[in-house]
């Protein structure tokens, strides 16, 4: 894993980097968590994985950030470092955070990948449904989008990263790796 610093105006931003391919940004839970999920044996083979550390967290630079921030620091990162368009993989907060930047940067982004995301944020009218099938709104969010598709990986826990990361590398370069193609009838 190669180590970066991106600067951002005043503020600077750590991103790690490993592999080769089809390039793939991966955002980690929280918000503020540090970036958990950059390690070799967890990159999407066939790949190359950008890793960035949110604002004010870890090893970047900066205050605390809002959704906003967030976004347009994915945005500076990717054209900071090149990249035309990317593969968004996100981890429970960080899958909120991969929508949200594919809606407001929908020509940067090649796929979603969302791992133990929790959708578009609850309200009362659907919380009880919600509650008794978590994810049920990621679901509806696959159906509406051409190409979408929803799958779920059965027998691991939320942070099977950390318990299962054999089952993670799979999912991920799989879904990474199946995002240019048709999903199966």
């Amino acid at each position: 894993m190669e180590s970066q610093i991106i600067r951002l105006g005043a503020t600077a931003l750590h991103v790690g980097v490993t592999g080769h391919g089809p390039d793939v940004v991966v955002l980690t839970g929280g918000p503020g968590c540090v970036q958990y999920l950059e390690r070799d044996d967890l990159a999407p083979r066939n790949h190359r994985a950008w890793y960035p550390e949110p604002r004010g967290v870890g090893r970047s630079g900066g205050g605390p950030h809002t959704m906003e921030d967030a976004i347009a620091d994915l945005e500076g990162i990717r054209a900071a470092v090149g990249v035309r368009t990317w593969i968004v993989v996100g981890h429970s907060w960080g899958c909120d955070l991969a929508v949200r930047y594919a809606v407001e940067h929908p020509e940067a982004v090649a796929a979603v990948v969302g791992i133990a995301g929790r959708g578009p944020q609850r309200d009362r009218t659907w919380s009880e449904a919600y509650e008794a099938c978590p994810p049920w709104s990621m679901a509806q969010i696959a159906a509406l989008i051409r190409r979408g598709r929803f799958t779920t990986v059965p027998d691991v826990p939320h942070d099977f990263w950390f318990t299962h990361p054999e089952v993670w590398t799979r999912t991920v370069t799989d879904a990474c790796t199946d995002h240019g193609r048709s999903p199966s009838p």
